[in-house]
């Protein structure tokens, strides 16, 4: 560590490269700040969940309140969001590959916040819009960059270790925020709108107000955090380094490097990346409906469904770390693909869920299997998230990550918007928003299935590969 921390401040102008071959290869960053990094990173990746949660919890007050249809409804939680990431995502996911990871972290966690802050005054339907179009590209180097610092952490017997606890972030997001938004809504219900200069606000804009300043404070602990030199394998180079043309280091933020690269191993990549497009058309937007579906469909309030999917999704999402990395472990004795195998098998009963849960005959079971549903989505996303850093080129992995969760992202905004489009124009009448879920799910959740079972034997291969080559 005496090392380490002696260039702890040249790190920081310029990540370091671990040459490869080198015989003095450094030391491992110590476990204190390792974990540390790894807290920061969590409170970050809870800061992006909440907030997705809180603004689900408020889709019917948002649709009251702007006069919205449901596919307008849907295009706001979705495409609307991703706008701006289809042009600077993976230029932006790019900067986890040569600047130090911690100030890209803290740059796009303070635009989460600042984005989120300004949807608590926007006054009408297009400044809200607006709001939320710069939304992803602030997370758009988060999972990129936070994937790779993990993988510069933590030495390969851990990783799967530090990913399985990276969850709890998702978790917290996910499970406190049914909980407390349905508090704060309800909280803010009564209220009437708030006039501050030329702003009206409404009560439950204040949701979002108080929501996006903790994003500030989570930046300004980035800063604590130490960057750690990047790990080459065996044989492979940088893509950019101090000799690099300016031409060349443009070239390298379009992303075809990267492209490339998914190419060459296109047997590997293109079903994974499709079977988590599929299943994020239907999850996310499941996810943003959820509350309408069970408001619609039950008569439940906001308060009511998040005290019981708060509970139920918090049980579900630490069991799911708890089979997600048991059956990883047990398949691993038998299986190189352990990871794209324990995937599959959450992914098949992940479908049965989502297709099951919106035939439920009372919100209770519809939240249960909701809650198996999420157990074995969690399950299974350790797996897929670690399969993807394990053969992925190191000096590219922060595109690589932002490429395959691009179609995370991408299609996952999508969902919302598909869904209201065909409870609006097929299913027609919005009290049956369980028949626009079902059809959905029915229809894409078999296929995304199929596509990650195409990649058990690819991903297989490519490990046996690397591990010949001493990787």
């Amino acid at each position: 560590m005496a090392a380490a921390t002696a260039n702890v401040a040249t790190l920081e102008q310029s990540p370091q490269i671990a040459a490869p071959g080198a015989a003095d290869t450094p030391e491992w960053p110590s476990s204190a700040s390792a974990y540390w990094a790894l807290t920061v990173i969590i409170l970050a990746t809870f800061m992006t969940f909440f907030d997705q949660v809180v603004f689900g919890m408020l889709a019917e007050r948002i649709k009251i309140d702007f006069g919205l249809s449901d596919s307008q409804l849907g295009f706001l939680a979705g495409p609307a969001s991703i706008i701006c990431y289809l042009f600077v995502g993976i230029p932006l996911a790019r900067l986890a590959d040569i600047w130090p990871r911690k100030y890209v972290l803290a740059g796009g966690v303070s635009v989460i916040g600042f984005v989120t802050f300004l949807g608590g005054i926007a006054q009408t339907f297009t400044q809200f819009v607006g709001t939320r179009v710069f939304l992803a590209a602030g997370g758009s180097a988060h999972a990129p960059s936070s994937y790779s610092l993990i993988a510069d952490m933590f030495p390969p017997a851990k990783i799967t270790r530090a990913f399985a606890i990276l969850q709890f972030g998702f978790i917290g997001g996910t499970t406190l925020g049914p909980l407390v938004g349905g508090q704060l809504i309800a909280l803010t219900a009564p209220w009437a709108p708030t006039e501050i200069g030329p702003f009206q606000i409404l009560g439950w804009q204040w949701i979002l107000i108080w929501t996006g300043l903790p994003a500030f404070l989570v930046a300004l602990l980035f800063l604590t955090v130490r960057e750690p030199r990047r790990r080459l394998p065996t044989g492979e180079v940088p893509a950019v380094n101090g000799d690099t043309s300016l031409a060349r280091r443009v070239l390298t933020f379009t992303g075809l490097d990267a492209a490339r690269a998914i190419r060459a191993n296109r047997k590997v990549y293109y079903p994974m990346f499709l079977g988590l497009a599929l299943s994020a058309l239907e999850s996310t937007g499941f996810a943003f409906w959820r509350v309408p579906f069970l408001m619609r469909t039950y008569g439940w309030t906001e308060a009511e469904i998040g005290a019981a999917t708060s509970a139920s999704m918090l049980a579900a999402s630490l069991l799911g770390l708890l089979l997600g990395g048991t059956l990883v472990e047990w398949l691993a004795k038998r299986h190189k693909d352990a990871n794209v195998r324990a995937a599959f098998i959450c992914f098949v009963a992940v479908t049965i869920c989502a297709i099951l849960a919106p035939l439920m005959p009372s919100a209770v079971l519809a939240i249960l299997v909701m809650s198996v549903g999420v157990m074995f989505g969690i399950g299974g996303a350790v797996p897929q998230n670690a399969a993807i850093q394990r053969v992925a080129p190191s000096a590219m992995r922060g595109q690589v990550t932002a490429i395959y969760l691009f179609m995370f992202t991408f299609f996952g905004a999508m969902g919302s918007f598909a869904i209201g489009l065909v409870a609006q124009y097929v299913v027609v009448d919005p009290a049956r928003l369980w028949l626009a879920l079902e059809i959905t799910a029915a229809l894409l959740m078999p296929l995304a299935t199929l596509c990650i079972y195409r990649a058990i034997r690819p991903y297989r291969e490519e490990i046996e590969r690397l591990e010949a080559a001493g990787n």
